[in-house]
């Protein structure tokens, strides 16, 4: 079969690495192709992952507020509170992130070439799709093709009550009862999400707490919030089967317990999208994972193949994607790059209330015997978060007691995702200009949630006298 024209660079998956690095490449000169096997640009991300459970919680939240106040619930008497209903502004959230996507595509004068990829050998890419197979040839690829939820071969997936967070947000209606396996991130926030909506819900945790990689302080204060929102946690529990019935899904521990519910959503892991790209083909191969692994330029062995976002794994944030799609793209049209991902990278978690949090932790400063102090700020001490409502969550600072150098940030509430990234751009600062000092010294609009930072280094300072 015949290829049309060999481009300088084949991107394969237009998620955040993908797109980062198609865009970089085109405006540096390079002829880019971007091969996407779903029949819309966006990637795992847009349409089943980051943007439609994130666009679901804040629709869930939304709804809550307007129960919650006697005012508004005179007011609007029908509000929408089934999950079918309120995916359908989900919809319309994804919808205009693709038109904006695709015009990026399309400004920059990047071909999208909708199909499955696979390399034919180490220059050909073979493009299925429904109406056919085209061949494409390119002197560099960047894959890009992103992870999708493990699924242990034990288990039923094709059942209509077992479910994966690529498919939960495809439930007809929402259940009575819910059980979460799997307690990270993304079983947190749908843990989350789910009892929101009133669903009644078990989170199983593998492990002996939730999220061990957060602040201490951090993980007790989501727990004591899921648990007050009526949230069952169980820590230490494996599965031992998945039983699904008629009428629900039982699952069978280890230790003995069943714990039945209408929906299973099971959230333990995730694998890279490696395993049906033709690596034999091009002599690579991925790990026990589906991982790709990398050198300091995202390149595979095969120096012209590199790989980029959730297929290498750590840090697995699209956020980060995006960057080392950049990075990638650079290295490959120019044979430089100096650029790196920052040492320290926030972390946003959107559970209700949301964390984040960057820099170091408590049990990692003590673990390296660092000199540090702490500096709180609780939200209900904050005019805005009265005037809001949002009086649940506080600030935490974390800074060096000699040197008041800013070692982490966590934050747990409200527009925690927002406000943390007010104490990176300080961290990120060289000498002394990374110090608490900066907080206590600026004048912050009043009242602001921002405002908190001033309350926390006050706070700090206070307890080194």
């Amino acid at each position: 079969m015949p290829w049309d024209r060999e481009y300088d660079i084949a991107v394969i998956g237009s998620g955040p690495a993908g797109e980062g690095a198609a865009m970089l490449a085109a405006k540096q000169g390079a002829s880019v192709v971007m091969v996407e096997r779903h029949h819309l640009v966006g990637g795992g991300c847009t349409h089943w992952g980051t943007i439609p459970s994130k666009a679901l919680r804040h629709a869930v939240s939304e709804v809550l507020k307007v129960r919650s106040s006697p005012l508004f619930a005179k007011l609007f008497n029908n509000v929408p509170s089934d999950l079918p209903e309120l995916l359908q502004g989900v919809s319309s959230v994804i919808g205009k992130q693709v038109m904006l996507r695709r015009d990026f595509y399309q400004r920059n004068q990047v071909p999208v070439v909708h199909g499955h990829a696979a390399f034919r050998d180490p220059h050909t890419l073979a493009v299925k799709s429904p109406s056919g197979e085209r061949l494409l040839r390119a002197k560099k690829f960047i894959v890009s093709t992103g992870s999708r939820p493990y699924r242990p071969a034990d288990v039923d997936f094709k059942h209509p009550r077992v479910h994966d967070s690529d498919s939960i947000l495809g439930l007809p209606h929402t259940p009575q009862s819910l059980t979460v396996y799997g307690a990270g991130v993304i079983g947190c926030e749908y843990a989350s999400i789910f009892r929101q909506l009133g669903v009644k819900v078990n989170l199983v945790n593998s492990r002996d707490k939730l999220l061990s990689f957060l602040d201490d302080e951090i993980v007790d204060a989501l727990a004591y919030h899921l648990r007050d929102q009526g949230v069952i946690l169980r820590h230490n529990e494996e599965y031992e089967r998945v039983e699904p019935r008629d009428d629900g899904v039982i699952l069978h521990l280890k230790s003995g317990k069943k714990i039945k519910s209408d929906t299973l959503l099971w959230a333990q892991g995730r694998t890279g999208n490696t395993h049906d790209l033709g690596l034999e083909h091009v002599g690579l191969s991925a790990d026990s994972r589906g991982q790709l692994k990398v050198d300091e330029f995202y390149r595979t062995s095969q120096q012209h193949i590199y790989a980029v976002g959730d297929v290498v794994g750590y840090p697995s944030l699209a956020s980060a994607s995006y960057d080392q799609g950049r990075f990638a793209a650079t290295h490959a049209v120019t044979g430089e790059s100096n650029a790196r991902l920052v040492e320290d990278i926030p972390t946003g978690i959107y559970t209700s209330p949301e964390i984040s949090s960057v820099g170091r932790t408590e049990r990692e400063l003590t673990a390296e015997q660092v000199p540090y102090e702490v500096g709180h700020a609780l939200f209900r001490s904050l005019a805005r978060a009265q005037i809001t409502g949002q009086v649940v969550g506080m600030l935490k600072l974390l800074f060096h007691r000699e040197t008041l150098q800013i070692l982490g940030v966590h934050c747990f509430g409200d527009q925690a995702a927002e406000i943390v990234h007010i104490g990176q751009a300080i961290m990120a600062q060289e000498g002394s200009a990374n110090s608490l000092l900066y907080f206590v010294n600026t004048t912050f609009n009043y009242p602001t949630m921002a405002e908190a930072y001033r309350v926390a280094a006050l706070n700090g300072l206070n307890r080194l006298r």
